[in-house]
C-alpha cells in the first residue's frame, strides 16, 4: 500500500514564508506558517491540524485583492489556494476548482467555443475569490456563468462538502452569501458544458499554469495569459473583440506595470461617479507616500513603486477616503481586503 508522506500537517506547512511572494502587491512579512494545498484531502488535513495545534487560519487565492500585513500574526496559518487547480469534465458537468485563475476561463471559452467568458480575460484572481465577491468587468459578472457552488462550512465539525445553487447565493454588486458566512469555496459547476470534450487538452492547460507555481506577480500573470491567447490565435482561433479591448484598456491604465491590487475601492452607484474619477477631481493622482503612490493613470489604484509597506498603502487609502468624504459626502468602501 502506498503511503502519502506529504499528507501530514507538518509536511504541508512552510515556515517563515514571505507573504510578499504570494500577493500581487508584493507586500507582506514572513508568515510563521504557510501552505499551498493541491487537493481537498490536503486542505482538510491543514484545517484539522490547525485545530490540533491551536492555530488560526487565513485563506487567500492568488493574493490579487488583498493587502498582507508587514508583521503577520505568529499563531496563524496562511493558506493559499493558488495551486488548488483542477477541472472535472463530464458530458453533463464542468466543475472548476477555486484556485483556477478567472482569466483562464476566457482561454477555455475559446478552446471549447463557449461564448460569454470573455469578460474574465486578465481578471487577476482565482475563481474562488471571484465567486466570493462576484467579480465583474463592465456589465458581466461571475454569477452569470456559474451554476452550483461547492463549499465547506468551517464551523461544521465534519468539514463535509456542501453545495448551493447560484440562485441562493444572494449575489449583488460585489456581494454574495459567502461574505456573510464562514464558508470556504472549493469551486463551482459552470453553467455551460463544453460540447467538444477534450480533458487532455484541459489538463495540459492546467499543467502549464501549475508549472509556473501559480504566479502572483501581475507582470508575470499578464505575460502568461497573453501568451496563452497568442497560442490560440496561432492555431487559427480568433480572439474576440471584447478580449482585445480589455487588453488595450488594462495596458492603457498601466494595470500590470507596477504591483497593485487593482481597484482599491468599490464604486458607489448611488452617487453615480466612479471613485477613480472622484480621485481625479481631487487632484490626488500621483500623490506618493513612502514606496506607494496613487496611480497617475487610474485614480482607484494605489501602486507599489518602491518597496512599499502595508502602512504606506493604508496611509494613501485614508487620504482618498477622507478626501472623498469631505468633498463628496461619503466614505468609499474598500474593495481590497486589508489583512490585520
Amino acid at each position: 500500500m502506498m503511503i502519502n508522506n506529504r499528507m501530514t500537517f507538518e509536511n504541508l506547512c512552510l515556515r517563515n514564508e514571505p507573504l510578499a511572494n504570494h500577493s500581487s502587491y508584493q507586500i507582506g512579512g514572513e508568515a510563521n506558517f504557510f501552505a499551498m494545498p493541491e487537493t481537498a484531502e490536503e486542505l482538510i488535513t491543514l484545517l484539522q491540524g490547525c485545530r490540533t495545534h491551536g492555530l488560526d487560519y487565513f485563506f487567500c487565492g492568488m493574493g490579487s485583492n488583498l493587502l498582507f500585513p508587514d508583521n503577520p500574526r505568529k499563531d496563524t496559518l496562511y493558506i493559499s489556494l493558488k495551486r488548488f487547480v483542477y477541472w472535472d469534465i463530464t458530458p453533463t458537468k464542468w466543475f472548476i476548482s477555486s484556485g483556477t485563475p478567472m482569466s483562464m476561463l476566457s482561454i477555455a471559452g475559446l478552446m471549447y467555443n463557449i461564448p460569454g467568458y470573455e469578460f474574465t480575460y486578465l481578471l487577476p484572481g482565482g475563481l474562488g475569490a471571484g465567486i466570493y465577491m462576484n467579480a465583474k468587468y463592465n456589465h458581466r459578472q461571475i454569477s452569470d456563468i456559474i451554476k452550483t457552488v461547492y463549499y465547506v462550512d468551517l464551523e461544521d465539525p465534519s468539514l463535509s462538502v456542501q453545495s448551493i445553487d447560484v440562485s441562493q447565493c444572494k449575489y449583488g454588486y460585489k456581494q454574495s452569501i459567502f461574505q456573510m458566512n464562514p464558508w470556504l469555496i472549493l469551486g463551482a459547476d459552470m453553467l455551460a458544458v463544453p460540447e467538444q470534450l477534450d480533458p487532455q487538452q484541459a489538463n495540459r492547460l492546467l499543467s502549464r499554469w501549475k508549472d509556473k507555481e501559480g504566479m502572483s506577480s501581475l507582470s508575470s500573470f499578464y505575460s502568461y495569459m497573453a501568451e496563452e491567447a497568442k497560442a490560440l490565435q496561432s492555431r487559427g482561433i480568433h480572439l474576440p473583440a471584447p478580449m482585445t479591448q480589455i487588453e488595450e484598456y488594462r495596458n492603457g491604465k498601466r494595470h500590470f506595470e507596477y504591483p497593485s491590487c487593482g481597484s482599491v475601492f468599490k464604486n458607489n452607484y448611488d452617487y453615480g461617479v466612479p471613485v477613480g474619477a472622484l480621485v481625479d477631481r481631487l487632484e490626488l493622482k500621483g500623490k506618493a507616500y513612502g514606496g506607494a503612490m496613487i496611480s497617475p493613470f487610474h485614480g482607484n489604484m494605489i501602486i507599489n513603486t518602491d518597496h512599499a509597506t502595508a502602512e504606506h498603502i493604508k496611509y494613501l487609502m485614508n487620504v482618498i477616503m477622507e478626501g472623498v468624504d469631505k468633498a463628496f459626502g461619503f466614505v468609499p468602501e474598500p474593495e481590497v481586503v486589508v489583512v490585520e
